[in-house]
């Protein structure tokens, strides 16, 4: 019997702390999102000035269509139809200056403030991330509203409404692989003074590797198989293949989840793991 209560009151203290820990961060989630709020005008001018390159991009793949009706399974209208998703996928998955970020605090000594205060460092920055990926999509609906109005003819028919819910799972799930990308990258902090150069590299790599420029399918079939089994093409290409019912039938879109989930969980478990060995070498020095 006392084994019995001994354990009822460890299981309901166990919960009592996960409920505060939960409420904690999204306590700063909501402080967060009214924070990042207050800057609608510059998410909308940022929005804007990001689909700028667009324009260059169609002129261009226009010429390349000039002759042609299709290429490899596309045609000119399915071309601008993907790459306007690949927008929205972008918009889920690019963490701008997370993985700089962290390595800055560690850097410059900042990071003793999570350490000193009853913060996790990921946690936090989960809860923010999702606070500014809110607000961004909030203030960039109107905008992709006119434009996705605007070029209504470029896209077919709108696909069984069970694909819409694995178009979501695909985009939440981008949410999750690009912010424990980023952050896996930041712990190298622990490890290397400056590393804003292999940033930058692993940036431009993954603009292409991820069918952010074009779509997989216009490569070599081999290289488009191996880049469709890395984690790169979640963060583009996947969400916008599926919607558009290029990425197979429903089994292989399944799969594909499967994939994309397990890459989530394995990143996840990187940066969590890199944060754990950055702490025991970290010297909380600097600014």
């Amino acid at each position: 019997m006392s084994s019995n209560i001994g354990s009822l009151a460890m299981d309901s203290s166990l919960s009592v702390r996960l409920v505060k820990s939960l409420t904690k961060y999204f306590n700063i989630f909501k402080v967060s999102l009214v924070e990042r709020l207050a800057y609608r005008a510059d998410f909308l001018l940022g929005t804007f000035l990001r689909l700028l390159p667009l324009v260059t991009t169609l002129l261009l793949w226009k010429a390349v269509y000039a002759n042609k009706d299709e290429i490899s399974g596309y045609t000119y209208r399915q071309v601008v139809a993907y790459l306007l998703l690949v927008h929205v996928s972008r918009m889920f998955s690019s963490m701008p200056g997370l993985a700089s970020g962290i390595a800055r605090d560690v850097r410059d000594g900042n990071l003793k403030r999570y350490l000193v205060q009853p913060l996790d460092l990921i946690s936090y920055l989960l809860a923010y991330r999702m606070a500014h990926k809110v607000a961004y999509i909030i203030t960039s609906i109107p905008l992709y509203s006119v434009i996705f109005f605007l070029c209504r003819d470029f896209f077919d028919a709108p696909p069984d409404p069970c694909w819409f819910c694995l178009y979501a799972t695909a985009l939440l799930m981008s949410f999750i692989l690009g912010f424990a990308f980023e952050a896996s990258l930041g712990m190298l902090g622990f490890w290397f003074l400056e590393i804003s150069s292999f940033l930058y590299l692993v940036n431009t790599v993954n603009f292409f590797v991820s069918g952010h420029f074009l779509p997989l399918d216009l490569l070599d079939p081999w290289v488009a198989g191996i880049l469709k089994v890395l984690p790169m093409q979640f963060m583009a290409y996947f969400p916008a293949a599926l919607i558009m019912g290029k990425a197979g039938d429903w089994n292989d879109v399944v799969w594909g989840l499967g994939i994309e989930a397990a890459w989530c969980l394995g990143f996840l478990a990187m940066a969590r793991g890199a944060y754990a060995l950055g702490l025991r070498r970290y010297g909380g020095y600097g600014g």
